[in-house]
């Protein structure tokens, strides 16, 4: 099974941004020689606690400092963009760095301020209602294949024949099912976010697939599966590992934005209490957290990926805790080869 690993860059406490953006870059190199397949950057704004806000900016500072793995977004939000100015940004980096850049296409609301200030115009609040008309643009950029009626028919061409990077839509909502399955795209679940409806949306992907014969397009559903993955060499050692990421999110659905990432048994005396690890029970339904001892996550992960017919998993793991981080990562690569 290929692992492959998503980052948002997160700041450690009393740490800088700086800092977190190294070890992105550090985090990147140590999978490449662990044997990961891909290594993701997110895009969040107005967020104090993740520095990942660029992920043009950040690919080409990961891939100019590793050698094979694949670099790409995860994801870029396509709802606050130009797909013209997508386009140029991601074929201009397959030409710097051909057969190792992902587009990672997604759409979000970042915050009412973020989103507004994310709009040139600003006389009205954008919605994502346009967001399959703003993918199927992008794709026509990248591939020079508008139709003949189209204004932008034969005006301007982005790419070059060997610029095209590997293109994912990536989700959490039925929108996003039926869009990838619609235009024959690879598909990325992000079953943290909506571990609910996991099997049922990537299910729904899988059954209105069409084949495309497009140069981004897929002949047979491609899925990649992306888990929050907490696991080290023993139980123990993998709560306190994922304690500050499990305590931000309760806040982070609690409404609580302020507090970032504690240090482990600061964040271990704040979720006492609290059932911090959950075993698979219906592994058409994983948990948010999976955590647990390397052996436990391992076999987890397997009857996840065989349930769900998972072409990838992509591993998120947020910790300011880089050594013990790295370790867990290594861990898992080691026993799912």
């Amino acid at each position: 099974m290929k692992l492959s690993y998503l980052d948002l860059s997160p700041v450690p406490l009393h740490g800088t941004r700086r800092q977190a953006l190294r070890q992105t870059i550090e985090t990147a190199r140590f999978l490449e020689e662990t044997g990961f397949h891909r290594f993701w950057v997110a895009e969040h704004h107005n967020s104090e606690h993740f520095a990942g806000r660029v992920p043009e900016v950040l690919i080409p500072a990961i891939a100019s400092e590793t050698e094979k793995i694949r670099v790409g977004s995860g994801a870029v939000l396509l709802n606050h963009y130009s797909p013209f100015k997508v386009a140029e940004i991601f074929s201009t980096l397959t030409e710097l760095f051909p057969g190792r850049i992902d587009l990672g296409i997604g759409r979000a609301t970042t915050g009412p301020y973020s989103d507004l200030a994310l709009q040139r115009n600003r006389s009205y609040r954008q919605t994502t209602n346009d967001s399959t008309e703003q993918l199927v643009e992008l794709l026509s950029w990248l591939t020079d294949d508008f139709p003949e009626d189209h204004p932008f028919f034969n005006e301007v061409k982005v790419f070059s024949d060997d610029a095209l990077p590997d293109i994912f839509l990536l989700g959490s909502s039925e929108w996003s099912a039926r869009a990838a399955s619609r235009s024959g795209l690879a598909y990325t679940f992000a079953a943290f976010i909506n571990p609910s409806q996991a099997h049922y949306i990537t299910g729904l992907y899988k059954n209105l697939f069409q084949p495309s014969d497009k140069v981004y397009g897929q002949q047979q559903p491609k899925l990649l599966l992306s888990l929050s993955i907490y696991a080290h060499e023993t139980e123990k050692l993998a709560v306190e590992l994922s304690a500050p990421a499990q305590y931000f999110f309760q806040q982070f659905y609690r409404g609580n934005l302020k507090e970032g990432l504690l240090r482990e048994e600061d964040a271990l005396e704040k979720l006492k209490g609290s059932e911090l690890v959950q075993r698979l029970s219906d592994p058409r339904q994983p948990h948010r957290f999976l955590v647990g001892d390397i052996t436990t996550i391992t076999r987890e992960l397997r009857t996840i990926q065989e349930t769900f017919g998972a072409d990838e998993i992509i591993v998120q793991l947020i910790s300011a805790n880089q050594s013990k981080k790295l370790k867990s990562l290594e861990l898992l690569a080691r026993a799912m080869e």
